[in-house]
């Protein structure tokens, strides 16, 4: 509402004066104060903050008179009457000093001129010159101890008992008194005519003030009691006054009446605030609520601020401030609300921590619309900030300080309670929370907010508004602060009415005179063009804007006429663009529904007009119709009772017994916030319907302490519950919500069920804006920051900084809904809280709001001392258990809550042992997880292990591997007796654990072997199946260095068991995801397992799994090629030969056993497949072997193809250059010519569409260097067909002549690569052109052994037939699925160095592997 913004700033005196100033004393428009010192009286300007004339009294007279008291300004600011200590009052005239005399004149930079238009426009931007001449003085022969200025009397009370009414000229009619002794005073009106009087000899009035809507009189008497004193007549007479008192109230103070809301404020000396309304019935006075500082909020000062000294309500009577006897200043809305306290945190405490003397305040006053307040402190308080900085002597400074406000556009504007930002304003700038600029969907200034674009149109819900608007309106924190144009301030200050628009893109604003708006897009003020239009007009209404039109309701000061205006917003800021329409009576609020205006009247009478906006010219007009006239004065006492008026679709039957669907939109329902109480006049739709003028039913009375109402036009039958509901701000006692009733599925509803129902609620922030379908409520809050460091105390004197903090304003949010699904349960309207749940189950705060309401039952009835007859808890859990995330919200609500509560909330929701099984049952293993902190909490050490395994057993089957980390984790640390304390975070792990995937995710690994490595067909097989050395030694000492530890065993045996399962059912890819990401010694484990699980039974089904899980695709030749790997045979051999021959100095592998056609054959199809896999290095020493020139001629156009097809590093050549794996249709006759040839480029494309992603090759190098490795050379084999590496094949062959290689090895290969082929004859002719290629290792194969196969079996001449037949598995279903797959990559993000599980690589290969891009991975 209002809030403290910056550091006071304190107002210096010209005058040299020894005196201090105790008394300050605005006039009716706070546009002047009087200051009062003990015989000096000053009159001060507001803007600027000036001296205007100061008046000093003679010794002479001020030894007469005694020291001036207290002050009081004539209604039209005319005269001024001071109190003077020994009985008299002295009237003062103020003067002004003619038509061209000012104080102070701004001065305007060069160029610019002062604009000198109308008559009175100066003296609107500058101090006018005054003169104070004394009148006659009137001597009352008694210490004076209050006054009171009316309209043309001046009100006196004196220490003798005796009330005194003056007049204002001080000669005419001489003065009466009237005796307090005389005036009746009683409980109630009623009992006054013959009752118990209060007897009050010897009492006299030592506070009063005046109510203009209660037209009477609050009194604080000397002796602690309070009363009010009505005026039976128009005139005070002593006959005519009657006096209610409030009852068990001895120790009142001082006095403060609240004219809009109809209440009377009494400070106590107990340091609280009573406040009091009158009854309109019996007329006595009840009590209806304090203002007190609580003890959950201030602890250490509640009770001890000695006795409430002021109380001063602001300018438009939303907010009061509250000083005591012990100093502070304490700010409350209306009904309690507390906003500010300066008793507390930064400002009673220094940085240091050191406590601060709360400042001591003998006077203050509110400045003009409530920006500033001005304070005056007591005298030690003066004397100890007296100096900010070194004054010069000639200049005293006065103990004025003024604190900065800004406040809520709610306050004087309440027509901008439908919109869904929150807009505060300042004496020169506003602060808009209408979210992030850079958010906005677009700069153009016709785009609307997101969030509050009509959903749909008519009401259709839009999917990603709500989305958006939460975005702009809570993800950006800061304010954004629009700067109000200087030019209309000058003349137009202060600023009255603030209006922002639904999309939250224009602002208006409305000062003294005319108006002036502001585009967020465009980021430019308009004003008047002609200043004369501006000046002929004030705004009395307020003003609101409706479809790019800017709506106000004002007076005319030519036409001396009512209007109300529509303005165009992108025209010109004249009155030509604008829409008039003359009013018969001014018009104290307006507001704005859909297409209708409704105009609240001083008359009491309410207007509806309708608006439409016509496109008949070059720019859109207004067309304003009146409808309907309501008279409201046989309700409403007074129009200046009225705080707001809306017109709204809500009425309580909620659309269920309306026959027509289209009525849900109509303007049903007046809503009046008549002082606090909430009426509602309904149409009466019982009679004839007539169009649009329907009669009113009677007024109904809502609620009560209303401070603010917010209501929607928007609809939308999803959020029904929410868009349909009034919300209401009620102070002190939080928020209410008047929520619609729906009956479920359409049904009837029930007749004794009620239509609507109004919910309370507490929330922790002062509401400013209702975001409906997001259920959240906007405010803000007063921060502190302390800068005493900064400056360090002079002379004893602290700084104004050193004081005070500086003070911010922060944006805030809540959310409510879990306040009202409790209370809808607490109501059993559990059938109501399901719809309205289930209608925000979208929101991203959803579960946060279960999880909420879980937590606040549960703290309330778990804590409670007294036993609770009918617990709340089972039904809220019973409720949650219709949302999916039942399991989450109670195991979240129960880490967040002390581990006491807990067996009090699973002893409502059930066992956690049930809730962990539903979980792993649910498949939410993370949830799962939760639970099994609890358990451990919970239950014996066994049955934690238990749990554990299981969930540990699952997450490793659904490769969860981050939490089977924490899983091992947990196990060890229940194994090792660490069961109080849940597991830590995990460590980072040393590189050996990450494993290859991860390691070889951008790097190709080519196992092409250097010509040491295996010494003429010799093959140490014993090495190869040792365990590792080396770096990944560490992997296997970490599972190794606990190994007699239980735990460590049964661990690793859950890991075996489950790297066991998934090699026995052929998923190597989770398998190297499992070794690489929980650090499992794969290759220490194949080396056991070799003969055992690590055995291929079935090859062909193996290389269909391997196709399915690495989304490689079987490889596809065209129908007319079958016969080709044969065509131009001899010139292949040919040139292989001279290739052979060229790199038999350092050849790959020796092929001694073989035929010298099969070796030939052999080495050009190795050499092809590994060309674009070598290195520069390797490429430079293949080439600088010389050789026939033919050779050369044949090396060049490759390494130029290969080239020209490689995209990106070396990193690539693996992927990119596999067009030349397996060549057996390249090369012809043309082979050397640089041109590539229409099917040459066929081909290539082929042979990239047979290739599977990049990920995957590498992934499938990795597993081959690790099974090569452990030495599973059925795997081996399996791995170089889906590859097509004829190398690998050759090197396999190789190591089975070695006699360490067990015979059921070698007959496995052998009918394993035989059963692939028969397979391929039938299924997969695409592997029969790779599959001739390793001919000569099958024929090797089967001549070693017993068994004879024919050798037709190998021959080309395939059926051509099994082409055409559709293949389950085939090409076409891979390459159909392949593009969609492509994108799918391992979950592997663990740490991890360049360690491999390769133990013997020699560091010279592994430096030289990555400087070439690609792992060469040999064998040892």
């Amino acid at each position: 509402m209002y809030f403290l913004t910056g550091w006071p700033r304190r107002l210096l005196c010209p005058l040299k004066s020894e005196e201090q100033p105790f008394h300050v004393q605005p006039s009716s428009q706070r546009f002047y104060f009087a200051v009062l010192s003990e015989t000096q009286l000053s009159v001060w300007f507001s803007r600027p903050s000036v001296l205007i004339v100061s008046y000093i009294e003679s010794a002479k007279a001020s030894s007469q008179f005694g020291f001036y008291q207290q002050a009081e300004w004539k209604q039209d600011d005319s005269m001024i009457a001071v109190a003077a200590a020994n009985g008299y009052i002295l009237l003062f005239d103020v003067v002004g000093g003619g038509e061209d005399k000012y104080l102070y004149e701004p001065v305007y930079s060069k160029g610019r001129r002062g604009v000198k238009v109308t008559p009175g426009y100066k003296e609107e931007q500058c101090a006018p010159a005054l003169s104070l001449e004394m009148k006659r003085p009137m001597d009352l022969e008694a210490p004076i101890t209050s006054m009171l200025s009316l309209q043309e009397d001046l009100l006196v009370s004196t220490a003798d008992g005796y009330l005194h009414i003056l007049h204002w000229d001080g000669i005419s009619n001489g003065r009466k008194a009237i005796s307090l002794c005389s005036v009746p005073f009683s409980l109630d009106l009623q009992s006054a005519r013959g009752g118990l009087c209060l007897d009050l000899k010897g009492v006299y009035i030592r506070d009063m003030t005046y109510c203009v809507t209660l037209d009477g009189f609050a009194v604080v008497l000397n002796d602690g009691r309070l009363g009010f004193i009505t005026p039976l007549a128009n005139r005070i007479t002593a006959d005519q006054l009657q006096g209610v008192w409030a009852a068990d109230v001895t120790d009142g103070t001082c006095v403060a009446v609240n004219n809009k809301y109809r209440l009377v404020t009494f400070g106590c000396a107990s340091g609280s605030v009573l406040v009091y309304s009158i009854d309109t019935t019996t007329g006595s006075m009840q009590l209806s609520h304090k203002l007190e500082l609580s003890p959950k909020h201030y602890p250490d000062v509640w009770n001890k601020t000695g006795a409430v000294k002021l109380i001063r309500w602001s300018p438009d009577y939303s907010v009061a401030m509250v000083t005591w006897e012990c100093g502070g200043l304490s700010l409350w809305s209306v009904f309690g609300a507390h906003l500010i306290c300066t008793l507390g945190e930064d400002f009673a405490y220094r940085s240091d921590g050191s406590k601060k003397d709360p400042i001591n305040i003998s006077s203050m006053s509110w400045g003009a619309e409530g920006y500033h307040l001005w304070v005056i402190t007591s005298r030690e308080e003066t004397e100890l900030v007296e100096n900010m900085e070194e004054a010069p002597a000639q200049t005293q400074q006065a103990g004025i300080l003024q604190f900065h406000f800004i406040k809520s556009a709610l306050t004087v504007n309440p027509c901008t309670s439908n919109q869904e930002q929150v807009l505060l304003h300042g004496e020169d700038r506003l602060y808009l929370t209408c979210g992030d600029p850079a958010q906005l969907p677009s700069s153009s200034s016709e785009s609307p907010h997101p969030h509050n674009l009509p959903h749909g149109g008519e009401g259709s819900p839009s999917s990603n508004s709500t989305s958006q608007g939460l975005s702009t309106l809570l993800g950006y924190k800061h304010w954004h602060v629009v700067q109000i144009h200087s030019t209309y301030l000058e003349s137009n200050w202060p600023i009255r009415f603030a209006a922002i628009d639904t999309a939250g893109q224009c602002i208006a604003v409305a000062g003294r005179r005319g108006f002036a708006h502001y585009s967020m897009s465009t980021r430019k003020w308009k004003l008047f063009g002609n200043i004369t239009q501006e000046q002929n007009m004030t705004v009395t209404g307020g003003l609101v804007w409706w479809k790019g039109f800017v709506v106000v309701a004002c007076y005319n000061f030519i036409d001396r006429q009512e209007e109300l205006r529509l303005y165009l917003r992108s025209s010109n800021l004249d009155n030509t663009f604008s829409s008039i329409t003359k009013l018969h009576s001014e018009t104290l609020l307006l507001n704005v529904f859909r297409d209708m205006i409704i105009l609240f009247r001083a008359d009491c009478s309410i207007c509806l007009y309708s608006m439409e906006r016509r496109h008949d010219g070059p720019n859109p007009s207004a067309s304003v119709e009146l409808l309907q006239e309501v008279s409201m004065s046989r309700y409403i006492p007074h129009p200046a009772l009225v705080v707001s008026v809306t017109l709204t679709s809500v009425r309580t039957e909620t659309g269920i017994t309306l026959k027509a669907p289209q009525q849900a939109c109509m303007a049903d329902s007046i809503i009046l916030n008549l002082a606090g109480q909430l009426i509602m006049l309904q149409r009466d739709r019982s009679g004839p319907q007539l169009q649009e003028k329907l009669p009113f039913c009677p007024p109904v009375v809502l609620a009560q302490y209303v401070e603010n109402v917010w209501t929607t036009c928007r609809s939308n039958r999803k959020k029904g519950h929410l868009l349909e509901a009034l919300w209401l701000s009620c102070g002190e006692a939080g928020m209410k919500v008047w929520l619609p009733l729906f009956p479920r599925d359409h049904r009837k509803p029930h007749s004794f069920l009620s239509r609507r129902i109004m919910l309370p609620f507490h929330i922790n922030i002062y509401p400013l804006a209702v975001l409906f379908e997001d259920a959240l409520v906007l405010g803000a809050s007063n921060e502190t920051v302390l800068y005493d460091s900064l400056q360090g105390p002079r002379e004893g004197r602290e700084s104004l900084e050193g004081l005070f903090p500086y003070c911010t304003v922060e944006r805030t949010s809540q959310i409510y809904l879990h306040h009202i699904l409790r209370q809808l349960l607490v109501r059993n309207l559990g059938e109501q809280a399901l719809l309205l749940a289930q209608s925000c189950a979208a929101l991203p705060y959803f579960p946060h709001v279960m999880e909420l309401m879980v937590h606040v039952v549960l703290e309330e009835e778990a804590t409670s001392r007294e036993p609770i007859p009918d617990p709340l808890l089972p039904t809220v859990a019973k409720f949650i258990t219709e949302f999916p995330l039942f399991l989450q919200t109670i195991v979240h609500c129960a880490r967040k809550t002390e581990f006491a509560l807990w067996n009090y909330l699973f002893a409502a929701v059930g066992n956690p042992k049930d809730l962990f099984e539903e979980c792993l049952m649910a498949q939410d293993l993370d949830t799962a997880a939760s639970y099994l902190i609890i358990l451990q909490n919970m239950e014996v050490p066994a049955v934690s292990r238990q749990h554990a395994t299981l969930l540990f057993n699952t997450a490793l089957e659904q490769g969860k591997w981050d939490l089977c980390r924490h899983m091992i984790r947990f196990l060890k640390a229940i194994g090792s007796g660490e069961m109080e304390t849940p597991p830590p975070t995990p460590t980072t792990q040393e590189p050996s654990s990450t494993g290859g995937f991860d390691l070889f995710r951008n790097r190709s690994i080519s196992l092409s072997q250097s010509a040491d490595s295996i010494a003429a067909g010799k093959f140490n097989l014993t090495k190869t199946f040792s365990m590792p050395s080396g770096p990944s030694a560490k992997g296997s000492d970490r599972w190794s260095k606990d190994s007699d530890c239980a735990e460590n065993m049964y661990i690793d045996m859950m890991l075996r068991r489950h790297a066991r399962h998934l090699l026995e059912h052929v998923r190597l890819k989770e398998l190297g995801c499992f070794s690489a990401q929980l650090g499992f010694e794969l290759i220490g484990w194949l080396c056991h397992e070799r003969t055992r699980v690590a055995r291929v039974d079935d090859f062909v089904m193996a290389l269909k799994c391997l196709h399915k899980d690495f989304l490689w695709p079987f490889p596809v030749i065209p129908a007319g090629s079958i016969s080709s790997p044969f065509k131009n045979g001899h010139r292949r051999t040919v040139l292989s030969q001279h290739l052979l021959k060229s790199q038999s100095a350092d050849s790959l592998l020796n092929m001694d056993t073989a035929p010298p056609q099969a070796v030939a054959r052999n080495s050009n199809h190795t050499w092809l497949d590994r060309l674009g896999a070598l290195g520069p290095t390797e490429m430079d020493t293949a080439l600088s072997h010389g050789g026939p020139q033919t050779q050369e001629a044949f090396l060049s156009p490759l390494t130029n193809k290969t080239e020209e097809c490689s995209i990106g590093s070396a990193t690539d050549l693996t992927e990119t250059s596999s067009m030349v794996d397996g060549d057996w249709t390249m090369v012809d006759d043309n082979f050397s010519t640089l041109s590539l040839t229409h099917s040459e480029l066929e081909h290539i494309s082929r042979e990239l569409a047979n290739k599977g992603p990049h990920k995957s090759q590498v992934q499938l190098r990795y597993l081959l260097h690790v099974f090569m490795e452990a030495g599973c050379l059925e795997w081996c084999v399996v791995i170089g067909l889906i590859l097509r590496e004829t190398t690998v094949i050759k090197q396999v062959v190789n190591f089975l002549d070695s006699p360490e290689v067990p015979p059921e090895t070698v007959q496995s290969v052998r009918s394993g690569l035989l059963g692939v082929d028969a397979w391929a004859s039938t299924d997969c002719l695409g592997y029969k052109p790779f599959l001739n290629m390793i001919r000569p290792q099958l024929q090797k194969l089967i001549e070693t052994s017993v068994e004879q196969i024919q050798p037709e079996a190998f021959l080309p001449g395939a059926s051509n037939s099994k082409l055409a037949e559709p293949q389950p598995a085939g090409p076409s279903a891979e390459d159909s699925r392949g593009p969609v797959l492509l994108g799918l990559a391992l979950p592997l993000e663990p740490p991890g160095g360049l360690g491999t599980e390769d133990g013997g690589v020699p560091e010279e290969q592994e430096e030289q592997a990555v400087d070439e891009g690609a792992y060469d991975c040999t064998l040892s």
